[in-house]
């Protein structure tokens, strides 16, 4: 099992209201770039998207539900049946989004417990939940050629050092995806030779 991060983000690491549904005065700086860049399996999940479980806040549920039951393509057509995990403590029902259902108990102890994959998309604060607990295996990052300034980043001042390792980089229409995951811990080394006068 693996817990794998999507998201869409700036040059300076913002990744706030790529699609504008936030109505904050910068929102929508990722689908300015046309549908090339964000259409379809953009972060090539592949049959992770089919075998795996989406883990969404509720915010990101929410919006998400709004748009993907009513869209035919394809890919949707996978969104859709894709199992949905929903994080949150005022949602009541899931029933707007096929295969969806609020977790119970404890999000740490949900994921630990979980053998499929686990796809994260948007839903900052549970991203910064499971990196606190070092729970993030791998970041697909579709960054966009975008400073915005200001907005909510994903690594925030003060989180702890992360070393991670480059898997591949591609370029998505104006943007560049490229897939992270956590760097192998270090070996650890011999003891040193001891050396005698």
């Amino acid at each position: 099992m693996s817990v794998i991060v999507i998201e869409f983000v700036t040059l300076d690491g913002i990744v706030s209201d790529p699609a504008g549904s936030g109505g904050t005065p910068t929102g929508g700086w990722a689908f300015r770039y046309g549908p090339e860049a964000v259409a379809g399996d953009k972060f090539r999940l592949g049959s992770t998207l089919d075998d795996g479980v989406m883990l969404l806040g509720r915010t990101t549920w929410q919006l998400f539900s709004r748009i993907w039951p009513g869209r035919d393509d394809p890919f949707a057509a996978r969104m859709n049946a894709a199992t949905k995990l929903v994080v949150s403590r005022s949602l009541t029902d899931t029933s707007a989004w096929a295969n969806s259902r609020i977790i119970d108990g404890d999000l740490v102890d949900v994921v630990k417990r979980e053998e499929r994959d686990v796809i994260i998309t948007g839903s900052l604060s549970v991203v910064r939940t499971l990196m606190a607990e070092e729970l993030i295996d791998e970041y697909r990052l579709l960054t966009f050629p975008t400073v915005l300034g200001s907005g909510r980043r994903l690594f925030p001042d003060g989180v702890p050092q992360t070393d991670l390792e480059c898997l591949s980089a591609e370029r998505a229409g104006a943007a560049l995806l490229v897939r992270y995951r956590r760097a192998a811990a270090p070996t650890a080394e011999a003891a040193p030779v001891q050396i005698q006068p």
